[in-house]
């Protein structure tokens, strides 16, 4: 049985905020901004205040989802303790993060993704996976934040048609192109934020040069990292990344490939397509 979202009031969500404040801002997306509050009891949480358009099913979906959502419980994904509803706000309230957004740590990433995709009893597509909505707790253990955009999908399919939601650079062309929604499109957003963590020039045609250790920042001590595990690293960016999501691997594959020595031959990328803003 699914336990309901805590449902906080407005009035106390402004309160913890100071009326959603700028020195409480934390950060802001194109679906809404985050904002440090702390509670009449003292804790500390991070307060996302969404704007969406007002109708019947729109409430219904912002419920259902919020339910479900807040019995995710994973040591990779932030938990979602509640919500709230006014007019045609929705506003979601997660546990707080005292560490700012990821720059370098992948695997426990992967993990929680795996766990949204496969390993919960429904699928769940986060749709909005970028290194500033991968934060990090006080042991330096990555968590994936913000599923204000989350989407369900259902045991029967591969797939949904549905409007874009999420942000260009990050997301899967067949998604961004044709609304085609599918656990690959998280798969393509991990690997640009593999990229984007390690990568200071264009990756695909180093890659195909065989000097893809050339992508690593110049800032990086050669002597702090593994040359051939680097390598690894950039190639399963650039797997995650192709431009057809039925050669993408899952997360799962992701998990066992970070954990293996090297990738085998057949396990070599096909070139990516990349959507940017323009």
């Amino acid at each position: 049985m699914l336990k309901g979202p805590l449902n906080y009031s407005y009035g106390d969500l402004k309160s913890a905020t100071n009326n959603f404040s700028l020195e409480n801002k934390l950060g802001e997306g194109g679906f809404g901004a985050v904002y440090k509050g702390t509670l009449k009891n003292g804790k500390t949480v991070a307060v996302k205040k969404l704007t969406l358009r007002q109708s019947k099913r729109v409430e219904e979906e912002f419920e259902s989802e919020v339910k479900l959502i807040s019995n995710v419980n994973h040591r990779n994904l932030v938990r979602l303790l509640g919500c709230c509803s006014r007019g045609n706000k929705r506003i979601l309230v997660y546990e707080y993060m005292e560490r700012t957004s990821l720059d370098r740590f992948l695997f426990g990433t992967a993990r929680g993704l795996a766990y949204l995709h496969e390993e919960f009893h429904v699928h769940i597509i986060h749709r909005d996976i970028k290194t500033s909505n991968i934060l990090l707790d006080d042991d330096l253990q990555p968590k994936i934040a913000d599923f204000g955009l989350a989407r369900l999908l259902p045991e029967d399919r591969s797939h949904l048609n549905t409007r874009f939601a999420g942000t260009l650079g990050y997301t899967a062309p067949e998604y961004a192109i044709h609304g085609q929604l599918s656990a690959k499109v998280d798969t393509y957003s991990y690997g640009i934020v593999v990229l984007e963590i390690i990568v200071v020039k264009e990756a695909w045609n180093l890659y195909k040069r065989g000097i893809h250790l050339e992508l690593v920042d110049d800032t990086l001590d050669p002597n702090e990292y593994d040359a051939d595990e680097m390598k690894k690293i950039i190639e399963i960016g650039l797997l995650c990344t192709q431009a057809s999501a039925e050669i993408r691997p899952t997360m799962f594959e992701v998990v066992h490939l970070l954990q293996q020595k090297g990738l085998s031959e057949d396990m070599r990328p096909t070139m990516p397509i990349l959507i940017e803003i323009n």
